[in-house]
């Protein structure tokens, strides 16, 4: 029972992990300069520019794991398992369409960046 629920937490936060990390190069410090951070050290966060596809790529394979688990039949859910009550699984679904927009954001946001500098 709680193997599911573990293992639909991973796989949310592994994807979000890597969307979050695909997106430091450069939505990061455009946030950091709009909160009023400054410094030569923000120049810094593109050293993992060349890291970006393999981030992107782990968040995708995750929040396909993701969408598998969450998206599967209730029929295959055991009474009492997390994943047959309908109130974790409308959260896991929210979560996981929050992270979704994180890749996509993460996936176009450097073709929009010239825009705002």
């Amino acid at each position: 029972m709680a193997t599911s629920n573990k293992t639909d937490s991973t796989t949310l936060a592994v994807g979000g992990l890597a969307a979050i990390l695909a997106s430091t190069c450069c939505l990061g410090p455009l946030v950091l300069v709009t909160l009023g951070f400054s410094g030569a050290w923000i120049g810094n966060l593109t050293a993992l520019e060349p890291y970006r596809p393999w981030f992107i790529g782990a968040a995708l394979v995750a929040m396909f794991f993701a969408w598998r688990r969450i998206y599967r039949p209730v029929q295959d859910c055991k009474p009492g398992q997390v994943c047959a009550m309908p109130q974790v699984r409308t959260t896991y679904k929210l979560i996981f369409w929050i992270l979704a927009m994180l890749v996509v954001v993460a996936l176009g946001f450097p073709y929009v960046l010239p825009f705002f500098y």
